[in-house]
């Protein structure tokens, strides 16, 4: 008797154990790509990241010559996401730029993003030289990911209060974006990164 009361009650532990198991995260580690599958993602994150930077920069350097920071800034919040969201659907990717230091909460870092973010913010300040990566993450879509950099253009928005960022200037800033924490940065600088999955293989 006791053996058929206790059968039930082991069942459904078991059951249990296995629904727990299912819920785990997926972990971070990536999937190694063939020599070939590299080249080309590689290749292909590169062209999109080129692609896109030139054409954020592009209305980016636009909106300062035309209105300074009041319009840089608010060019970044209304149109800079949705540039980039329209360049994703074209390119058949999901382009994303994301930092440890974020201006826009909506390019807060995943938590691989952050890892890989950590590892390039590691590498500057041992002075090794950046490269941009490729991987097949957990979900099986094949990711790029590649530094950015500051340069003086940056500074005007990203530099050092009451040096290479006016205070002036700041206070629009924190205006749009009252958390920000995206500045205090010199030419050279890691800013962030690009991160681009392939959604169309």
């Amino acid at each position: 008797m006791r053996v058929k009361y206790l059968s039930p009650l082991i069942a459904l532990l078991l059951i249990s154990l296995f629904s727990c198991e299912s819920k785990r995260p997926a972990s971070n580690t990536p999937i190694p790509l063939n020599q070939e599958e590299e080249v080309v993602f590689l290749e292909k994150g590169r062209f999109i990241a080129t692609t896109t930077f030139t054409a954020l920069s592009g209305k980016l350097q636009e909106a300062l010559q035309q209105g300074g920071v009041k319009q840089a800034i608010s060019y970044c919040q209304q149109a800079a996401i949705p540039l980039t969201d329209s360049l994703s659907v074209a390119e058949g990717a999901e382009i994303r730029r994301t930092s440890l230091k974020v201006r826009n909460p909506q390019n807060a870092p995943t938590p691989t993003e952050k890892l890989i973010l950590e590892d390039y913010a590691k590498n500057a300040k041992a002075g090794k030289e950046l490269k941009p990566i490729v991987r097949r993450n957990d979900n099986q879509e094949i990711a790029f990911y590649a530094p950015i950099k500051v340069n003086a253009f940056c500074l005007q928005c990203h530099g050092k209060l009451g040096q290479t960022l006016k205070e002036e200037d700041y206070a629009i800033i924190k205006e749009h974006y009252p958390g920000d924490l995206a500045l205090g940065y010199v030419d050279g600088d890691l800013r962030g990164m690009w991160s681009i999955q392939f959604t169309e293989k």
